[in-house]
């Protein structure tokens, strides 16, 4: 099957204080100032919005570097090695990237949000509600990091958790 060509529109820009340095995954409790400034064309897209708590939000992860590799080892495992699609490294055949993040308030045409893992100037592609009982799935499990020896001090990390080493 032929590979198709596929093209997204850029419907804002994700501030940040991340310039050269991001967190693996969103600090909720973060205290600096993150927010979404949504392009004029898109901010009537935004009305309701705030009547949610929490939204994903897609994004094109364009400083992620490399060349995607198909078997990874996640800096945090000590080494283990997963499949790509099994991982969250920002490293991808599509730049992609998801973070879920509390939607603290809406003004005119930006979302002031908790912490989110990407850098300042992120383009946005796209913001959808978090819904509590469809997107909650309580029998998730941890995968493959239920195999390692250290995963609490581990799910640290992925969490972005502060914590003594």
């Amino acid at each position: 099957m032929k590979e198709a060509f596929i093209t997204f529109k850029q419907i804002g820009t994700i501030r940040t204080p991340y310039y050269n340095n991001a967190p693996y995954q969103p600090v909720d409790q973060e205290e600096d100032s993150f927010f979404i400034e949504i392009h004029g064309d898109y901010v009537d897209g935004l009305n309701d919005l705030s009547k949610f708590s929490y939204a994903y939000v897609l994004f094109y992860a364009h400083q992620a570097q490399g060349r995607a590799e198909m078997v990874v080892s996640p800096p945090w495992a000590k080494g283990k090695k997963v499949g790509l699609f099994s991982s969250r490294s920002p490293v991808r055949p599509n730049p992609i990237g998801l973070s879920v993040v509390r939607i603290k308030e809406i003004r005119e045409n930006m979302i002031f949000i908790s912490g989110i893992d990407v850098f300042d100037g992120t383009p946005l592609l796209d913001v959808k509600p978090y819904i509590k009982d469809l997107d909650n799935k309580s029998d998730a499990n941890y995968g493959w990091l239920d195999e390692l020896d250290d995963k609490d001090h581990l799910t640290l990390h992925i969490k972005g958790i502060p914590h003594e080493h």
